[in-house]
Formats: C-alpha cells, structure tokens, sequence
C-alpha cells in the first residue's frame, strides 16, 4: 500500500539495488532486434515513423546540424520508450527523476553552445545582444539574455519531470477514487473508471509530446549555433 502519493517517483531499490538503471535499460533491450534479410511489418512501420521524424526535426536546420540526425533520433526514442514502459503497472518511470532529466538536458545543452563556439564564435555572442540596442541598455540586456541562455537546460528537465510527475499523480489520485467509491456508489465507480482509461490513453499521448517537444527544443538551440 502507498502511503505517500509521491512514493511512487521515489527509486525502487532490492538488497540496496536500484532498480532504476534496469528501467533505464529496458529501452535498448527493446529496440535491439537481429538483422533481417526481409523487414515485417513493424520494422517497415518503425522505419516509416523514423523518416518522417526525422523529416519534422531536421527543416529548419542547417545542412551542418544534419550530422545530429541520430544521436537526436535515439534520444527522442530512447525518452519516448521510457516514458511509455513507466505507464504500465508496476514500473518505474526513470524520466519522472528531475535527476536524470537534467543529466541528459545539460550535456546536449552544452554540446550546442560548444559547437555554435567552435564553428561561429561571432554568431553565437551575437545572441546575448539584439541588434539595435540602445547603449544604455546593454549591460541589462547581456546579463538577461545570458541569464536565459544557461535556463534553458534546467527548463528542459523541469518540464519533462513536471509534465510526467502531474500525469503520474492524477492517474494515481483517480484510481485511488475507482478502489474506494466501488463498494458505495458502483456506478460512480464506473464512471470513473472510464475517465481513467481517458487519462491512460491522454498520457500516452503527452509521453509522445513531451519526448518530441524535448528534443525539437534541442534542434531549435541547435539551428541558432550551426
């Protein structure tokens, strides 16, 4: 029995074990398949899916940030399985860790800024400036924009965790309604029962959004250093 609501996002643990990095795994281990000589029907359906992925992410940037196409394809698969495995019973959902979301928006934060430094240093500090600026104002306006430059990751992680953490929770507040109102009031209970399988199918929904959102935002800090 849960006691806490939110002991649901806390890191199972078996003889001092998390469980954590077995849930983080599980992704790979389902995306590993053996070679094929004639794909089936899921793999045509999976490649189909990638090419237009990659089709929505890879407009708007420039012909060098295309060499990112992979590492962002395995990323936003990587976050799309995770999120999806934590909605089944019994899992544990890694991405609802503010820990681990922040671990994988930072680097890749960083590696845009690093690469907008290496490839055009002019460009990307033309960024903490507007041009036009009026003299007085520019001091403020460097200092605001640097500001919100080095938010961007903490951003990245805060709304992944928040968006899967409130899901998480209303899910678990309604089932918890469908347990106690079945014995006084069923049809209540039914009800409710629906409303929950809603949210279920809503959820798997905003596990999608919420994997593409992360790494088209990390496309758009791409395309301002390619």
């Amino acid at each position: 029995m849960i006691l806490n609501f939110f002991d649901q996002f806390a890191t199972p643990l078996i003889l001092g074990f998390p469980l954590a990095l077995i849930a983080m795994l599980l992704p790979t281990l389902i995306l590993s398949q053996t070679p094929r000589v004639m794909p089936n029907r899921m793999l045509m359906a999976q490649q189909w899916f990638m090419a237009v992925l990659t089709k929505q992410l890879m407009l708007p940037i420039n012909k060098p940030g295309h060499s990112w196409t992979l590492p962002l394809l395995a990323l936003f698969t990587y976050l799309l399985l995770m999120n999806l495995l934590g909605l089944l019973p019994y899992t544990f959902t890694p991405t609802t860790q503010l820990a681990l979301n922040l671990g994988l928006a930072v680097p890749l934060w960083l590696m845009t800024i690093l690469t907008g430094l290496r490839h055009q240093p002019t460009m990307s500090l033309a960024h903490l400036l507007p041009m036009g600026t009026p003299t007085p104002l520019i001091p403020a306006l460097i200092i605001i924009e640097t500001i919100s430059l080095f938010i961007r990751p903490i951003a990245l992680g805060v709304r992944l965790t928040a968006n899967l953490t409130a899901g998480h929770l209303l899910m678990q507040l309604i089932s918890t309604a469908v347990l106690a109102l079945l014995h006084v009031f069923p049809s209540v209970s039914l009800l409710t029962l629906i409303i929950l399988i809603l949210l279920t199918a809503l959820e798997m929904a905003v596990a999608l959004i919420q994997a593409f959102v992360f790494v088209l935002l990390l496309t758009l800090y791409l395309q301002e250093n390619v």
